[in-house]
């Protein structure tokens, strides 16, 4: 893309992002160097009335699972049988996240959560529909951004009976919505709009009743025009299901390509106003990010169980493997990734229902650093479990052992890294939120387009902003032994995280300092900076969680807690070195000559089964080679 088009894509997603900070946010302080632990703690808990209605339901949920769904016909057949997706409608599920007003459950975010989470120990495609359903599809946007009409007319549905789904991504356009090609041209006066375009991955758009569709209105008299979000008839005419789309994992989500040719919409199915429809779309994904740690953190307590279990009853060299140091290792990581990403997904859940504070970086962050982590949970688990690991459950089933599906986790999990938001992207929309307040104070000394006054502005605000915030990261609680000694052991993981927020904020002052407008380009140190902003916040979820389980007679949590937090520390720290020795722009540059051909030849002396590339061993210079080939397969 030419920086033309880098500087507009910037643009339209700039225009999109939700700008002001209305509630306060522990995450975005963190990142400041400022520790607020009065944010989180003491810990939230659910309301009583929320709690009875919640765990109704998971017990009503994994009643449903247990009877009448078999995860290994679903493995086999790649598909969900309409009799589970019936039961799912039966039990409410498709509306557990709705108000009861409008016909669903009303379960607060905290149990939504958690029965995703047991819909995910049992088959990873139900999860994906029911999330795809209400955190992305036509509930959630509905809610947040619907007319009362809208409302009343569309949530009854999708709550009861009609499947929805969320059409974004097209085939050319991923990550950089400036480039959408779908188009909705008004007619009849603004009465309606015509919808043509093609979507790629839409995730239910295979079975779908009701779209949420994004597509681009043409600026013309009458109409701002831009990207705009429509509730679209999944069974309207022009509307087709191309193809239905197979992956590594997932087998059973109904996932496709849907094509739309002149699709009428009427103006009242218009969610938004013109040109609203990317910042509808991204405060979607921003609300419904938790379902996917959810996912995560569900997938990493399953692999702390399974691989408790194998380690006790799987004996070598006279004992135990549990008891060999190599496995016992990976149990400690488990074990302490079980806990803090639940202690994560739990505290975010419960913040986002108490509506107290802006979650969107907490939300960003857990989705990010759970979708790492239970991949590796995933990783060691099947490394424990050996060839029985990658053994498919079927098999082990076949000739009488336990259908323990660990490689079906691993193809399942690895998604997570990429679906809403790849984790380099993630690293990236973190980072901007991370140095809004410094873009807001000094913005406007890097900027290229900034006038001469305009910067001189922006560095009277930044002499007085830094005037005051530097000093402040000079010292702080972390530097006295007596503090946060309410929590007791654990307050010393505190105390590191206290410093270490401010260590934090020095560093991307210092990044910015050193890269002023270049700093954009450093992806590598932005993402360590993300990373270690995730590990702060994890840690500060794992000591609260375990205080609060341990007023509550759970005090073995402390122990989880602290290890939980001795492993990320050694992982912060690795970060903060890396922040300035790292091998970063020689990488860069070498990639850059792999992309210029150099090395090609060191793709030399392979196949390639795609179809797509030269006769390799003609580009060796063998034509002996070519010619023996040849003469084998006339002779055979």
């Amino acid at each position: 893309m030419t920086q033309v088009g880098e500087r507009a894509a910037r643009e339209v997603a700039e225009a999109a992002r939700e700008s002001e900070w209305r509630l306060p946010s522990f995450a975005k302080e963190l990142f400041l160097g400022h520790f607020r632990l009065d944010l989180i703690s003491p810990h939230p808990r659910p309301r009583e009335d929320d709690r009875r209605r919640g765990e109704a339901f998971l017990a009503q949920l994994a009643l449903f699972l247990q009877e009448a769904v078999d995860p290994l016909r679903i493995e086999r057949e790649g598909r969900l049988p309409e009799q589970v997706i019936d039961g799912l409608r039966r039990i409410g599920a498709l509306g557990m996240k709705i108000p009861e007003e409008y016909g669903g459950l009303g379960l607060t975010t905290v149990y939504y959560n958690r029965a995703l989470e047991l819909c995910g120990s049992w088959h990873s495609s139900i999860p994906t529909l029911l999330s795809a359903h209400q955190s992305i599809g036509v509930a959630e946007p509905v809610l947040r951004f619907g007319t009362e009409e809208q409302k009343r007319r569309y949530l009854p549905k999708v709550a009861g009976t009609e499947i929805s789904a969320f059409l974004l991504t097209e085939p050319d356009v991923g990550s950089d919505p400036a480039r959408m090609s779908s188009q909705a041209v008004p007619v009849d006066g603004g009465a309606a709009y015509e919808l043509t375009g093609r979507k790629l991955w839409t995730t239910n758009g295979v079975i779908a009743d009701r779209l949420v569709v994004m597509a681009v209105v043409p600026r013309s008299d009458g109409h701002r025009g831009g990207i705009t979000c429509f509730i679209v008839d999944a069974h309207a005419p022009g509307v087709r299901v191309e193809h239905r789309n197979e992956f590594m994992g997932l087998r059973g989500i109904e996932n496709g390509v849907t094509s739309l040719d002149r699709v009428r919409v009427p103006a009242a199915d218009r969610l938004g106003r013109e040109g609203e429809g990317l910042r509808i779309a991204l405060t979607t994904l921003n609300t419904g990010r938790l379902a996917l740690p959810a996912l995560c953190a569900g997938h990493a307590k399953y692999a702390l169980r399974i691989a408790r279990q194998w380690s006790q009853e799987r004996v070598q060299w006279g004992r135990p493997i549990g008891q060999h140091e190599a496995v016992a290792q990976k149990i400690a990581f488990l074990a302490a990734t079980a806990f803090g990403l639940e202690a994560i997904v739990e505290l975010s859940g419960l913040m986002a229902d108490e509506g107290r504070g802006d979650i969107r970086i907490e939300a960003a962050l857990a989705k990010l650093y759970a979708s790492e982590l239970a991949w590796q949970a995933a990783d060691d688990l099947l490394q424990i479990r050996g060839g029985r690991g990658y053994e498919t459950a079927q098999s082990l089933a076949n000739r009488g052992e336990r259908p323990v599906p660990v490689e079906q986790m691993l193809r399942d999990l690895r998604i997570n890294r990429i679906f809403e938001g790849s984790s380099e992207i993630m690293r990236l929309l973190i980072a901007r939120e991370a140095v809004d307040t410094h873009l807001t104070v000094a913005g406007d000394i890097i900027s290229p387009d900034a006038s001469l006054a305009a910067k001189a502005r922006a560095g009277a605000r930044a002499a007085a902003f830094y005037s005051r915030w530097l000093p402040s990261l000079a010292v702080g609680d972390g530097m006295s032994p007596g503090s946060f000694r309410e929590f007791g052991r654990l307050g010393a993981h505190l105390r590191f995280v206290e410093r270490s927020s401010r260590r934090l904020a020095r560093s991307t002052f210092y990044g910015m300092a050193r890269w002023q407008g270049g700093l954009e380009k450093r992806q590598a140190f932005l993402g360590r900076l993300v990373d270690i902003g995730a590990e702060l916040f994890a840690m500060s979820a794992a000591v609260v969680r375990a205080r609060m389980l341990a007023e509550e007679g759970e005090t073995t949590a402390t122990d989880l807690a602290d290890l939980f937090c001795r492993q990320a520390r050694r992982r912060v720290e690795d970060s903060f070195a890396a922040l300035w020795r790292n091998d970063d722009a020689h990488n860069y540059a070498l990639a850059q000559q792999v992309l210029a051909d150099r090395f090609s030849w060191a793709e030399s002396g392979v196949l390639d089964p795609s179809g797509d590339g030269p006769f390799l061993a003609a580009e060796r210079g063998s034509e002996n080679a070519r010619r023996s080939a040849a003469d084998l397969l006339a002779a055979s």
